[in-house]
C-alpha cells in the first residue's frame, strides 16, 4: 500500500491543497481509506492523522470503512418520495439483501442516502458508484441488481452501446436533459468559440470586458444575484501575486439541475465565460468544483477542456497573446454547505468545507488567500454570450432591472418537468401554464433555502430580482400533497447538511425539525409556533453562513402562506404543561428507572 499512496503523493507533487484528489484515488484504488492509508498521506503531507481525518469525515462520499463492491446511493427527495421511492427502496433491500446504511453479509452491496443528486426531473434516481439510473421503478431495480450480481459493471449496465465517457452520448445514456423551450440566450449550437475569443482578445483590453458585463447588467445566477461586472472589476482591482477563477459546479440545491444541462449541453460556453473571466481580472487558473454526484460528467468535461487546450484556447499564449489561463476540475465529495463560495473555497483547499467568517470576500482573499471570483455555471454561461452578442443585445430581454433570460429547473406536479429558459419578466401563472402544472397549490422556489409561493395568492407575481428571485430551482405540488410533511422533509435536508461549525444552526435546525414532528403528530399548540418564530429570527441572525439563515425558510414561508394547515393540527394547551408533554409516560419512566435503582425490577 505504502507504494500506491508515494505514487499518488508523487502524482500531486505532496501538495496538501489537494488532499481531496489524494482521497479519492486512494478510494478509488482500495475502496475506502484505511487508518493505514490515512498515516502514509499523513506522513507524506506532513501532517497529523488526525488533520487527514477531518477533511476525510466531513463529506457524504468519502468512506472510512468497506461499504461493499458496489456502493448504491438511493437519492431520498421530497420529489422522489411522491415517485414510487418507497417501493424502489424496499426492492434495493429485497434484491441485495440489506437494509439501507448497511452492507450485505457477501460484501458486494452498500446501500445508503442521498440528498438531491441533480435528478428530479427523472426521479426515483440512484448512483452506483459513478453510474447514475433514472426513473427507476422495483422491475427495473430487479434487472440492475440481477446484471451486478453477473458482474456486469454499472457502466456496461447504463450505457449498453460502450460509448466512451468523454463523449456527450455517455451522458444522455443515463441521463435525459430535458430542454424544454427553445433556445433564447443559451444553448445555441454550433458557436464558433475559436472567433469569439479571438475578438475578444484583439478588440478587447481586460477593462472593456468588465464594462461590457457591467453594462448588461448579468448578477449572478448562484441565488445572490451580485453583479458579475463589479465583482470582476474588484477582482482586477485587489492585488495579490496570483489571481483565480473559480467555478461553482456544486448545484447540491434541492430540485436544481440546470447548470448539470449546461455542464453537458453547453460546457464550452462555461468554459469560455471562465477564460473571459481570467482575461478580465488578470488571471491565470481557473478551477471548476464539480459536485460528486456529477462524477459521471467528468471525463466528458475534460475532454472539453483539451479540446480547448488543442485549439489553442487554453494554455500559454492564448491565439498568440500574451495572456496564459488554464482550467482544472475539482471533484467535490458531497457537502452540500460547499455550494457556499467560501466553503468551497476551503474544500477547493483541502480541507472541511467549513464556511469561513465574512469580509474578507473571496474577492478580496480567496483561493489560497488570493483574490478570487467564484461565479456559478450559467453565470459564466452568459458571460460567454455577452462577450459574443454585446451588453445592448442582453439588455434587450427581460426587465429594466432584470436582463437577459432565467433557467429554471422544474420538477414536481407537473406534464413537463425539465429545463426552461424564460425571460426575466414571466410570471408564476405562465410559468404554470407552460409546464403543464394541474391544480398547482403550492411552490417552492429556490429550494428549501428559497421561498415558499401559493399559486393562488401569487400566481401573478414576476420571476425578477426586485420580486422571485429563483435561483432555478422550481418544484411544484398540487392540492393532493401534504405541505407539512414537505416542509418536515426539507427540515431533515438541513439538518443532515449542516457543517456543525455553529451552535444556531447545528441544534436549531434540530429544534425546528422537533417542532415540524410536533405539529404533524397533533401535539403542538400556539405556544409552538410562537416559538418556531422566536428562534428562526435567532438562527437567521447569528447562523454563521446561509445554510443556517435559510433554515427556518421553509417553516416561516408555508406558515405565512397556508397558516390554516398549521392552525388545524394544533391543540388547546392546558395549564402549564406543552400538549407534547405526556406527563403519565414520563412518570413511568421515572418510576421504571428508579425500581432498577433499587433493584425491585428483578
Amino acid at each position: 500500500m505504502n507504494d500506491e499512496i508515494q505514487s499518488i503523493l508523487s502524482h500531486y507533487n505532496s501538495d496538501k491543497t489537494r488532499l481531496m484528489d489524494m482521497l479519492w484515488d486512494v478510494q478509488k484504488q482500495q475502496g475506502y481509506i484505511s487508518e493505514e492509508a490515512i498515516t502514509y498521506l499523513a506522513d507524506g503531507l506532513k501532517m497529523s492523522a488526525d488533520d487527514v481525518r477531518e477533511t476525510l469525515t466531513f463529506y457524504h462520499f468519502f468512506l472510512d470503512k468497506p461499504f461493499g463492491k458496489y456502493q448504491v446511493y438511493l437519492c431520498n427527495t421530497v420529489i422522489a418520495k411522491m415517485n414510487s421511492y418507497h417501493e424502489v427502496r424496499e426492492a434495493l433491500q429485497q434484491e441485495t439483501g440489506c437494509s439501507f446504511n448497511s452492507v450485505d453479509d457477501s460484501g458486494t452491496f452498500g446501500l445508503g442516502d442521498a440528498n438531491c443528486i441533480g435528478l428530479s426531473d427523472q426521479e426515483p434516481a440512484m448512483m452506483v458508484d459513478n453510474v447514475v439510473f433514472t426513473r427507476l421503478t422495483p422491475a427495473k431495480v430487479k434487472e440492475i441488481i440481477s446484471q451486478l450480481k453477473q458482474d456486469k459493471s454499472p457502466e456496461e449496465i447504463a450505457n449498453p452501446a460502450a460509448i466512451a465517457n468523454t463523449e456527450l452520448g455517455y451522458v444522455t445514456a443515463m441521463v435525459d436533459a430535458n430542454l424544454r423551450t427553445e433556445s433564447i440566450v443559451l444553448f445555441k449550437p454550433n458557436r464558433d468559440y475559436k472567433s469569439i475569443l479571438q475578438t475578444c482578445l484583439n478588440d478587447n483590453i481586460p477593462e472593456d470586458i468588465i464594462e461590457m458585463v457591467t453594462d448588461s447588467n448579468l448578477r449572478g445566477r448562484g441565488g445572490a444575484g451580485f453583479p458579475t461586472g463589479l465583482k470582476w472589476r474588484m477582482g482586477r482591482d485587489a492585488e495579490g501575486e496570483e489571481k483565480y477563477v473559480i467555478c461553482n459546479a456544486d448545484e447540491g440545491e434541492p430540485g436544481t439541475f440546470k447548470d448539470r444541462v449546461l455542464l453537458s449541453h453547453s460546457p464550452k460556453d462555461v468554459l469560455l465565460g471562465m477564460i473571459a473571466a481570467g482575461y478580465a481580472i488578470d488571471s491565470r487558473n481557473g478551477i471548476i468544483y464539480l459536485r460528486a454526484e456529477y462524477w459521471y460528467l467528468k471525463d466528458y468535461l475534460q475532454q472539453q477542456i483539451e479540446d480547448f487546450r488543442d485549439e489553442g484556447l487554453l494554455g500559454k499564449r492564448i491565439l498568440g497573446k500574451n495572456f496564459e489561463f488554464d482550467i482544472r476540475i475539482q471533484m467535490g465529495a458531497g457537502a452540500y454547505v460547499c455550494g457556499d463560495e467560501t466553503a468551497l473555497i476551503e474544500s477547493c483547499e483541502g480541507k472541511r468545507g467549513t464556511p469561513r467568517v465574512k469580509p474578507p470576500y473571496p474577492i478580496q482573499q480567496g483561493y489560497l488567500g488570493m483574490p478570487t471570483s467564484v461565479n456559478n455555471v450559467e453565470t459564466l454561461a452568459c458571460a460567454s454570450r455577452i462577450i459574443e452578442k454585446g451588453a445592448a443585445w442582453y439588455n434587450d430581454m427581460g426587465t429594466d432591472e432584470s436582463t437577459g433570460t432565467r433557467l429554471l429547473s422544474v420538477s414536481g406536479d407537473c406534464e413537463k418537468p425539465g429545463i426552461y429558459e424564460i425571460e426575466w419578466g414571466t410570471t408564476l401563472n405562465e410559468v404554470m401554464t407552460m409546464i403543464g402544472a394541474v391544480d398547482p397549490r403550492y411552490v417552492q422556489i429556490s429550494g428549501p433555502a428559497g421561498d415558499s409561493l401559493s399559486v393562488e395568492q401569487d400566481g401573478e407575481r414576476e420571476f425578477c430580482y426586485s420580486d422571485l428571485s429563483c435561483n432555478g430551482s422550481l418544484m411544484v405540488f398540487d392540492n393532493s400533497r401534504d405541505i407539512l410533511a414537505i416542509v418536515r422533509d426539507f427540515s431533515e435536508f438541513f439538518v443532515e447538511e449542516s457543517c456543525g461549525i455553529c451552535v444556531p444552526c447545528r441544534a436549531g435546525g434540530v429544534d425546528l425539525m422537533h417542532k415540524m414532528e410536533r405539529i404533524i403528530d397533533g401535539k403542538a399548540c400556539q405556544q409552538d409556533l410562537d416559538e418556531i418564530t422566536q428562534w428562526s429570527k435567532l438562527l437567521k441572525g447569528t447562523s454563521r453562513c446561509g445554510l443556517g439563515t435559510a433554515a427556518p425558510n421553509p417553516i416561516l414561508a408555508t406558515l405565512d402562506k397556508f397558516p390554516e394547515i398549521y392552525e388545524e393540527k394544533l391543540v388547546i394547551q392546558k395549564g402549564s404543561l406543552l400538549p407534547s408533554f405526556d406527563l403519565d409516560e414520563a412518570m413511568s419512566a421515572h418510576e421504571l428507572a428508579y425500581k432498577k435503582l433499587v433493584g425491585e425490577d428483578e
